[in-house]
């Protein structure tokens, strides 16, 4: 029956958005029933002020479909509703004013079109560029870590190491999805920034590390060693050191420079020789810097202390895209090292659906740290079930797939909004007598990087197992994200929405570059979205652009995967060198032998579904 609130309950009027498929609708009434996610009825009635739109993407057109209202309103197709909830007779009456549909036809998606996600990733990246450098150079002096909602540079004149990192990492994704070159001249440009301006060789300790970035001024230039972050502030935290592999990794894979390789490697022995407890596993969160020591009382709370960034984020940031460049053995086992460590340290079942994320030394579980004290975060927890699956791909083990799969299962009753659509942000773990639901910690905001999450969750377990609750999350997730987050006045995406969708443009999370924000996660969001959209569940080929020196490559071998996807899955169907097809490539290995010339080669790979699957609704 229909959703109803007595009038004492809710009696004044409000708006908010309803996602839910269409059970019926009554075109004389004007009355729409739908169903949530949470299995509630709610009827809506249809307004002639109403306002209806197909979802279009960032540098589309607005597309009206008010004129087609009674063809789209068919049972089953999914769309968002914006209403005004008027209390009346003891009931809530939802009248709508605007609608949102995802496809032209019911159980079609426009977000699985074969281009969506690259097109989107191309305008961010225009944005992006224009915001940083303007019409002229790419030039790096210029580069500011704060921009403004329209991509406007604020008075701060810091350039944070991980926001550069991070904006190479989206350009380097956009080269390898179009082939456009001035793409890869940022992502290269700021590789080579990094490394002259940010990177610290240590010849006796024979290890790289990383400066949280510079102060700016005129031709002036003030090195920051430590952090300028609240949470970590005057320490080295594992987590800029790890971000700032990001982006020269993802130009590594499409370079092959061995430049790259070897500060990767060099960083790498960092983490060894000053992060690794080697004593009782697991990678610390911060040292001092002048020690470099964990255990330093200068540290403070972040003494002796281990967490999902410093544990967890080494396999999404850049060792997943290290092994894909190299197929090195060592990296291989890094990944199984530090997933072994995951799904037996993290999950906490018997005390709350969320993984644990802060430790102490021992792995006892540090619930009292700052701001998060025994609180989830909650795109922490689809993180981990979308990396498991990856890695399982490389080494099954049941433990990957069971921690991933019981994730994916808990996730949207505790995550997610069942009537809403969308993702929220940190909640309690554990719910107290008498509650029903996980409380919000501050806000029941949503944030974008966190909808990145919860779609590349759910599309690579929907892509692996096939079961088809999962394509249902991943799809709504989707909706939400490309209705709500792509900002199409300004460019790129928002920060932070309202729980109804509203963008929050208060505070930094008014910013479109921040200590928080760049250009990774909207860039690795539409990178892999594609990949998994296209070549794992709806078995459409896919181009990817490579511009390595053959002389770089151990036997001009260069690696082409484009994730960590099941052996046997994708398979190479074509090869061009310099827009010339070129035949001397292994299909199955997913690698191309270059040619032995001077200089580097351009190249496309056409990646396809060994097996097509056929699209599903």
């Amino acid at each position: 029956m229909s959703e109803t609130h007595r009038a004492s309950d809710v009696g004044f009027t409000f708006s908010d958005t309803i996602a839910g498929h269409v059970i019926a609708y009554d075109r004389e009434a004007r009355l729409l029933r739908l169903a949530t996610a949470d299995d509630r009825e709610v009827e809506v009635v249809i307004t002639d002020e109403v306002a209806a739109e197909l979802l279009h993407n960032l540098e589309e057109p607005y597309a009206d479909a008010g004129a087609h209202l009674a063809e789209m309103l068919e049972p089953g197709r999914f769309l968002f509703v914006y209403a005004i909830h008027y209390p009346e007779g003891g009931r809530t009456r939802a009248e709508a004013k605007r609608m949102i549909f995802f496809g032209r036809r019911s159980g079609t998606y426009r977000f699985e079109e074969s281009d969506w996600w690259i097109r989107q990733l191309e305008s961010i990246a225009g944005f992006y560029r224009r915001a940083q450098f303007g019409d002229g150079p790419v030039d790096y002096t210029r580069y500011r870590t704060q921009l403004r909602l329209g991509g406007d540079k604020t008075a701060s004149h810091v350039q944070e190491t991980d926001t550069i990192s991070r904006l190479v990492y989206g350009m380097a994704s956009a080269f390898m999805l179009t082939g456009n070159d001035g793409y890869l001249e940022v992502a290269e440009r700021g590789t080579e920034y990094l490394r002259e301006h940010m990177r610290v060789v240590d010849p006796e300790e024979d290890v790289v590390y990383w400066y949280h970035g510079l102060s700016v001024d005129g031709d002036t230039e003030k090195k920051l060693f430590t952090s300028e972050f609240s949470d970590d502030y005057d320490a080295i935290p594992m987590y800029e050191q790890i971000y700032a592999l990001a982006g020269p990794v993802q130009t590594y894979r499409i370079t092959a420079d061995p430049r790259i390789k070897n500060d990767a490697d060099a960083t790498l022995r960092l983490f060894d020789k000053f992060f690794l407890d080697r004593e009782q596993g697991g990678y610390f969160s911060h040292v001092d810097p002048i020690l470099f020591s964990a255990d330093h009382d200068s540290l403070g709370p972040n003494r002796n202390r281990k967490n999902w960034n410093s544990v967890g984020d080494h396999a999404p940031a850049y060792l997943i895209n290290l092994y894909l460049a190299t197929g090195d053995q060592k990296y291989a086992d890094f990944l199984e090292s530090t997933f072994d460590t995951i799904v037996e340290r993290f999950p906490d079942y018997k005390n709350s659906p969320f993984v644990q994320e802060r430790f102490h030394r021992d792995w006892s579980h540090d619930t009292g740290h700052g701001w998060q004290q025994d609180r989830a975060v909650v795109g922490h927890n689809l993180k981990i079930a979308w990396n498991l699956m990856r890695m399982n791909s490389l080494k099954a083990k049941p433990a990957y797939l069971d921690t991933a799969v019981r994730i994916g299962e808990l996730m949207p009753e505790v995550g997610s909004d069942r009537r809403r659509g969308g993702w929220y942000d940190v909640v309690e773990r554990i719910r107290r007598d008498g509650q029903d639901s996980h409380r919000f910690a501050w806000h029941d905001r949503k944030a974008w990087w966190q909808q990145e999450q919860a779609i590349l969750a759910y599309l690579i377990l929907n892509g692996l197992t096939g079961r088809e609750e999962f394509l249902g999350e991943a799809r709504r997730a989707e909706s939400f994200y490309n209705a709500f987050f792509l900002d199409h006045d300004e460019g790129a995406v928002y920060f932070n929405v309202l729980a109804s969708g509203m963008p929050y443009l208060l505070g930094t999370e008014r910013l479109k570059g921040s200590h928080s924000m760049s250009m990774y996660h909207s860039a690795e969001l539409c990178y892999l979205g594609a990949v998994y959209n296209n070549l794992l569940i709806h078995g459409k080929p896919m181009d990817f652009w490579f511009k390595p020196d053959p002389a770089g490559l151990p036997g001009r071998v260069l690696r082409v995967s484009p994730d960590l996807l099941p052996a046997g899955s994708v398979r190479i169907a074509s090869v061009e060198i310099d827009e010339k097809p070129y035949g001397d490539f292994d299909a199955e290995a997913l690698t191309v032998t270059l040619p032995a010339v001077q200089g580097r080669v351009k190249v496309k790979v056409r990646l396809e579904p060994a097996r097509a699957r056929g699209a599903r609704s």
